[in-house]
């Protein structure tokens, strides 16, 4: 039996990955300090560790380590912006060390953040970025794109097999729905269901991609086991714009919501705009999105909807 170490599991992204890894019959630690999840997942299919990736030691063999710790919404980041930096450079390298111990194939869940505020849109994995290195989603993006730099020193130093994924606003079932986790499409969500103001950042106009979880687990599956993947870095997301205006009305609107929409301050230094290049995905993987921006609203909305029950 193959085995596993997937840090962060316990979260959104990391309940998919763990998930499916458990389908495929693999052994699955799970390292989680819960600081972004509320709840322990798995039940004794899955071996779980309460501790920070940082302070994780291990000396067990893992065929492969995934790297997906980190704080990754705006509101929560913003007020602990030193424990996100360490989870993204103290917690990469143990996690790299450890991968490269066992001679794992070692996978990192990076961000779209690392290209900032792209002037290239859709953005390709070839632009280098327009980031603040010390503004106030420095913690977030800095860290990335410091993750990204130290697992592909391995890579090259050490022969590494590494796997780098860029993903773009992933959303679904089990997005955390409260304030704190504070990603658009749950907290548009929670608000529309509880008839609150819809409180969209400055006009609306910035846009983004958003990518439904079942999309997202097909193609991160593809890539950890692709014959072609070591050492690539991929966009995976959607091609496809929404500006934050639109995507309030459309929640209003699937929610039969009477909500009202309130404009707030515009964040500091919230990228304009966002859309991903999935050119090189779709060589490589054979893959792109299949599920629309409505249908994944949707499903999301029947989940939040079974949750207040």
């Amino acid at each position: 039996m193959q085995s596993a170490l997937v840090s962060g599991g316990n979260g959104f992204l990391g309940y998919y990955l763990v998930t499916k890894l458990v389908k495929e019959k693999y052994d699955v630690t799970v390292v989680d300090d819960l600081s972004t999840s509320k709840d322990i997942s798995y039940g004794d299919e899955v071996t779980f560790v309460r501790k920070r990736i940082e302070d994780f030691v291990s000396k067990v063999h893992f065929d492969l380590v995934a790297h997906l710790a980190s704080r990754p919404s705006p509101e929560d980041y913003s007020m602990n912006p030193v424990a996100t930096l360490m989870s993204n450079s103290t917690g990469t390298i143990r996690m790299l060390d450890i991968a490269r111990e066992s001679g794992a194939l070692f996978f990192y869940t990076s961000s779209s953040e690392v290209y900032g505020n792209a002037q290239v849109i859709p953005t390709p994995e070839s632009y280098n970025g327009y980031v603040s290195p010390n503004g106030i989603r420095s913690c977030y993006d800095e860290g990335k794109r410091f993750s990204e730099a130290i697992a592909m020193a391995y890579h090259r130093q050490y022969g590494l097999d590494v796997r780098i994924e860029r993903p773009f606003n992933v959303y679904g079932p089990r997005i955390r729905e409260d304030g704190l986790y504070g990603r658009v499409i749950p907290r548009f969500i929670s608000q529309a269901l509880k008839e609150e103001n819809i409180t969209v950042h400055g006009k609306g106009d910035q846009t983004r991609s958003f990518l439904y979880v079942d999309d997202w687990l097909e193609a991160s599956w593809r890539f950890i086991v692709s014959p072609d993947g070591s050492g690539e870095v991929l966009n995976v997301g959607s091609e496809k714009e929404f500006t934050v205006l639109e995507l309030a009305q459309k929640i209003k609107a699937l929610t039969g919501s009477s909500s009202g929409i309130e404009h707030t301050e515009k964040r500091i230094d919230d990228p304009e705009r966002r859309s991903a290049d999935i050119g090189k995905a779709k060589k490589l993987l054979n893959w792109e999105p299949r599920t629309s921006l409505e249908d994944g609203v949707e499903k999301t909305i029947n989940w939040f909807r079974l949750r207040s029950k």
